[in-house]
Parts: C-alpha cells; structure tokens; sequence
C-alpha cells in the first residue's frame, strides 16, 4: 500500500517490469491531470472513481448501500428493483454524503518532528505534535475551499500533509437490484468463486462557478480533472493490475504475541457475539419484508466484519503466519546480536512487548466485549451513546456551526427511527447482556448493571422490558419534536432516562476500570510499535517498507491470477454470467436472479461486453493488497484504463490487514464489461454508457 508521490523513487522500475506502460507521472501529478484526479474518498469510508466529464462516479453496491436503502420503500423498493435516472433531473440527493479529492500530497516530516524530542512522555509528545500540526497547516497553501489534513505514518517516524477538497452534493443516478448488486449476499461474502454485480452510480455537483456547494438545484454536474477511460478489451491471467484508493487500516507489523492474541482470544470473543445478534437479525429479515428493508444494510455491517474476522483467523492458521513472524523476529535478534552497532535498547523490544499484551489481556477481552455490545449491536445502546457525545450541542454550549451540526443530528436520528423495530433490538439486547454478565469478570462489571438485574429477579426479559418498552428513546416521534421545541429541555430529560442511565452507568464504570487501564497500556505498546518500526527499518534496511494503511491515499499493484488453497484446491483467476445461472435459486433471496437478466443470458445477447470466447465476464481476482476503505476502488490495466471494481477479498485473504501473503492473498473485482453490460443491456440506461470513454488498449 505504497504512497503514490514515492512511486517514482520506490516502486516505478518494478511496476514497468510487471508489464505497466504508464509512469509515476501519469499516476500521480501536481501538474497535470493524473490518475489521482480521479480518484475520490467516498462518504469517508469507501473509494469512488469518476468516470466521465460530467461527474458520473462509480463505487459499490455496498458503498451506496444505506442511500439506496434511505431511497426505498414498500412502494418504491429500489434495494430490491434497482435504480436508474433516466435523466440528470430524475438523479436523488443524499443529504450528508460527500467525496473528497487529494489535491497534492507533502512530505512534512521535518516541519512536524522539529519540535519533538524522542524522549517526550506520550502526553507530552500529543502536545507538541498538535502545536506543530496546527503551525504546518496554517503555513499550508492552499484555495479557501480546500482542507488540510496530516497523518502520522510508520508509527510516528514520518508525516504526510494532504490537500483536499470536499464535495457535498452527490446525487444517486443508478444501482443495480440487490439480486445483482448483492447477488450472493452473506453466503458469497468473502468466498471465491464471486459472481456479485457490486457497483452503483453517483455524480457529484458543483456551484455554476465549479466549486464545492452545498445542495441547490441550481447545481451543475462536475467538470473533473480527469475521468477514467473503461477498457472493453477485459483481462487475461497475467495482466498487470493497480488498485487506487483509500484503505482503512492495516497492523502488517505487529510483533507476533500481538497477532496471536487477535487470532486466539479477540477475534472469537466478537464472533461469537455477532453469531448471535445475526441469528435474531437473519431469522427477522427472512420471516419480515418490512424488517429485511429495515435492516439490509445494519445485517450487512454487522456480518461482513463477522466473516471477516473468522476468515482472518483461519488464513493466519493456514499459512503459519505467527509462525513466520516469529522466525522474523528471529532474525532481528539474530542481527542484533551479530552487530554491535545497534543500540542494545533495541533488545528490550520484543521482550517489553510480550510483557505489555500480557498485562493489556484481560482489558481487552472486556473492552472488545462491551464495544461488541454497546457500540457495535444494539442499536439503542449505540443512540445512548450518540445522545451522549450530543449534550454539548443540545444544551447549548457548542456555538461554532451549532444550527447545521443540530440539523445533521436531527437527520441521523430521523434515519435512526425510519427503519428503527423495538422487537428485535430487544431481543438482540437480551442475548448480549447476558454474555456481559455471564463472560466479563466480576470486577469488570458494573454494580449498577448487577444490581438491576438482582431487582428483575435475574431474568433478562423482565430487565429488558423495563429499559426497552419504559425508555421514551423508543418513541421517535417524540424525541424529535422535543428536540426542535427545546434542545436543553431534552438533552436534561434524556440523562433521568432509565435506558440512558443503565447504560451510562455500565459506561463510566467501565471507562473507569476497563477503557483507561487499557489505554495506559495501548500508549505503552504505542510507544514499542514506533520503536520497533524504527529498529526494524534500521536492521533491515536493504527492504522496502510501506506504512500502514491509515484512510489516506494508497496504490497497490499485482497481476490477475487465480490460486491454490492449502496445496489441494485450485481457483481460476475469472467467473462469467454462466456461473450466476448456475447459482439461480428462484424466490430466494441470496441467489435470486432477475428475469431479465435470465432472458439476456439465455439469449446470449451480450452486445459489445462478451469476452473472446462469448461468455460475459463477471468478476475476476487479483494479487493487489487491499482491505476495508478500498471497496470502490478502480482495478485500472497497464495503460491507466479502467478494468473493474474492486469489492471483496476471498476469505482466506482477510488476514491480510495484518499479515499479506502474495501466494494466497487475492482481491475480488467486478469486471467493468459486467458493469456495463447491466448499466446498457440490463438497466436500458445507454445514455450513461455514452457520457463514458470506452477504449481497446490492446487493439
């Protein structure tokens, strides 16, 4: 996950010998339309990529998923039927959806670091740093329009500034139905072989004058600084790929004791808790239209991470990753006890850490069970503690943009409560309270939580009636409209709520006993990390490193190509509309496929999109490092032309984010002649395929 300023110093030779035409230049240039000028982080959470001159911006099905979903209704089921604006003014607003562009990347390193001495307590050294931050982007240069953010990389050993540029008015223009977009949903999740059509279609807005704007009809689509050209010639095994993006976060060097404590005790304590709120969920979305509408994209959130986890767990298992880490770690000691150069601190690291995740243990195990519950799956827990970080807003003492910040609230809650089933957040609340009172320790629990739970006679159904069904959080309408009469009357009323007291008491007791001793450690570890990344780079330092993903702009590259799972199964690198046919199970609601889609295959009436052998090509794999961030991202050929969408890893790819391993490590992409196929073929929206550029680079 390489930087894309440095391709020109660390990467271009090796890039050209894997068959890329292009160079650093045409990839990533401050002075003139580059491949980065087409790139766009979308919502903060996925990647986009613009893909004509008027603004038209691909990403995923999944990534456009909850402003599908704010879109449908019983009536208007555009999750299960599809979208198309067959016209610019038909196109729907997403209120509080944005993209940002990377305007120009800098090294600051210097500037940041002057100021900081290496021996600085971790609260002394925060100080210093958001001095010199806030110096650095006063200094920056920069349009009124645009922002600056810094981010730290390499643990603290280098800083990057990006300026960037946020648009905020982003129109839905087309999605695929869910049959499509979705097409294997849960079961397909993170398998291979994939035949999931997973893209929709936005287009961002500008003022008349081409700037950042706040929604107006008056807007006018945006006039890029460059649009990525979409091949038709497809790929072949061997061709080289580059995915560009903006991935979350990786920890690809984590000392093995860290890896084995994620693998053997955090990641089954979260899955174990997610099996059982999807089981409550999944059983609700089969028997209940209504709630399968409700909570499409909450089940998708919550199972994705789920199977990410357990496929994390079993590829480390697969290819001996702590095993290999430790035989790296072996040679770093081994090195340091051949060569008196290094400082002999540099020996105290590993030890230090294993002493650190031993004490950090049972902190985490509590706190990844509390997160689990509280933040992550109920969703009542979860509003308590949005309300919560609201106080401040809601009784005033926020003056800096408080009307539009009170507006936005007043959107996420009338979102909250749209697609909001008290039945089953209670039930999900009743299986999960009772693993908090049944696996966190004694001391790790709350004496209020205890002693409510002795009140109910111990038994859950009663707790969770008094705190579900007595809580006035349940009443949407009611919240809302106290809110827009009398914030402060609110925020004074929500704190007596019984709910909101139940789980602000389990909140502060566990801050208290839980969340700060383990941050103390973390720092600790924190601190070790930023070391040993620097004893590492120094001990070998005839490697190339890249730093860890962080959400900032990122190239990875690789070559199409299938692989072979634990020396016995092989999987080709492509998959074709044949295989979608072969999955078909009528009515249901995974495997569905739409009876166009059915009549177009039967037909064999794929147009232009067919590959070389008249099949229509669905998805394809790839050896590029990717991970959550870069769902959206371009899959782009040798000559910088579009070839697919990046979507997925296979599942014994996930353990990527912290241990990549090119022999198995695969991401999944949709082939852009599957996209265009259904956006022309399927959908009957040709217009948008004429706003793009096609081209036949191989011709």
């Amino acid at each position: 996950m390489w930087l894309p300023l440095l391709l020109g110093e660390l990467n271009e030779s090796e890039m050209q010998s894997l068959g890329m035409k292009m160079t650093a230049e045409d990839i990533y240039s401050i002075n003139k339309g580059s491949l980065k000028d087409a790139i766009v982080h979308f919502g903060g959470f996925c990647t986009g990529e613009v893909i004509s001159s008027q603004g038209l911006v691909l990403t995923n099905h999944h990534c456009g998923y909850g402003q599908i979903q704010s879109h449908s209704s019983l009536e208007n089921n555009y999750l299960e039927d599809g979208f198309w604006a067959m016209s610019q003014e038909e196109e729907l607003a997403n209120p509080g959806l944005f993209v940002t562009f990377i305007v120009r990347i800098e090294d600051v390193t210097e500037k940041v670091l002057g100021q900081v001495a290496e021996d600085m307590a971790p609260e002394e050294r925060e100080k210093a740093l958001t001095k010199t931050f806030d110096a650095v982007k006063e200094g920056a240069v920069k349009e009124d329009y645009q922002d600056v953010v810094i981010r730290s990389f390499f643990h603290g050993k280098q800083y990057f500034m990006f300026i960037t540029e946020t648009y905020r008015d982003i129109r839905l223009v087309g999605a695929p139905p869910s049959s499509i977009g979705k097409f294997g949903a849960d079961t397909d999740n993170w398998e291979w072989p994939r035949h999931t059509g997973d893209f929709s279609l936005f287009r961002i807005y500008t003022g008349p004058d081409g700037k950042p704007a706040e929604y107006s009809e008056s807007n006018v689509p945006m006039k890029p600084r460059y649009h990525l050209p979409i091949s038709l010639d497809g790929v072949e095994e061997g061709d080289f790929t580059l995915v560009f993006g903006f991935p979350g976060r990786t920890d690809e060097y984590l000392p093995s004791v860290a890896m084995q404590q994620r693998v053997e005790e955090i990641n089954p304590l979260r899955i174990g808790i997610r099996d059982k709120s999807l089981a409550i969920l999944n059983q609700a979305m089969r028997e209940n239209p209504e709630a399968r509408i409700q909570y499409a994209a909450k089940q998708a959130r919550i199972a994705n991470a789920w199977k990410k986890w357990k496929g994390e767990s079993q590829g480390i298992e697969a290819t001996d990753g702590i095993g290999q880490r430790k035989m790296m770690e072996k040679a770093f000691i081994d090195s340091l006890l051949a060569n008196d150069r290094y400082p002999k601190s540099y020996r105290d690291i590993l030890p230090d850490f294993r002493k650190a995740y031993n004490r950090i243990a049972p902190y985490a195990r509590s706190q990844t069970v509390i997160n689990e519950i509280i933040y992550r799956n109920v969703e009542l827990f979860r509003l308590v503690t949005r309300l919560e970080r609201s106080l401040p807003l809601l009784r005033g003492d926020v003056q800096q943009g408080e009307k539009a910040k009170m507006q936005n609230l007043i959107t996420v809650l009338e979102q909250f409560y749209r697609d909001y089933n008290l039945d089953i957040d209670m039930e999900i609340g009743k299986r999960l309270l009772d693993v908090y009172f049944n696996t966190l320790p004694d001391e790790h629990q709350a004496q209020y939580a205890k002693d409510q739970l002795e009140y109910a006679g111990g038994n859950l159904d009663v707790l969770m009636n008094k705190y579900f069904r007595g809580s006035f959080l349940t009443r949407g309408d009611m919240v809302i409209k106290a809110i827009k009469e009398n914030a402060g009357g609110f925020a004074a009323q929500v704190q007596g709520d019984p709910l909101y007291v139940f789980i602000q008491e389990i909140l502060s007791y566990s801050r208290r006993n839980i969340f700060e001793p383990h941050d103390e450690i973390e720092a600790h570890i924190q601190d070790l990390q930023r070391d040993y990344m620097t004893a590492l780079m120094d001990v070998f330092s005839d490697r190339r490193f890249y730093p860890d993903a962080n959400s900032t702009m990122r190239v990875t590259y690789g070559k199409v190509e299938g692989y072979t799972w634990n020396n016995e199964q092989t999987y080709d690198f492509g998959t074709n509309l044949d295989g979608v046919i072969a999955k078909y199970v009528p009515g249901d609601y995974e495997f569905d496929v739409p009876e166009r889609l059915r009549q177009l295959h039967s037909e064999k009436d794929y147009g232009q999109y067919a590959d070389a052998n008249g099949k229509l090509p669905v998805c394809f794999l790839g050896s590029n490092h990717t991970t959550g961030g870069n769902s959206g991202s371009p899959a782009i050929d040798a000559y910088g032309n579009l070839i697919g969408l990046n979507f997925d890893r296979t599942w014994h790819s996930t353990m990527s984010d912290i241990n990549y391993d090119p022999s198995i490590c695969r991401n999944i992409m949709v082939d852009a002649r599957y996209i265009l196929f259904i956006v022309d073929k399927f959908a009957g929206a040709g217009h948008l395929v004429d706003e793009m550029t096609l081209v036949h680079p191989k011709s």
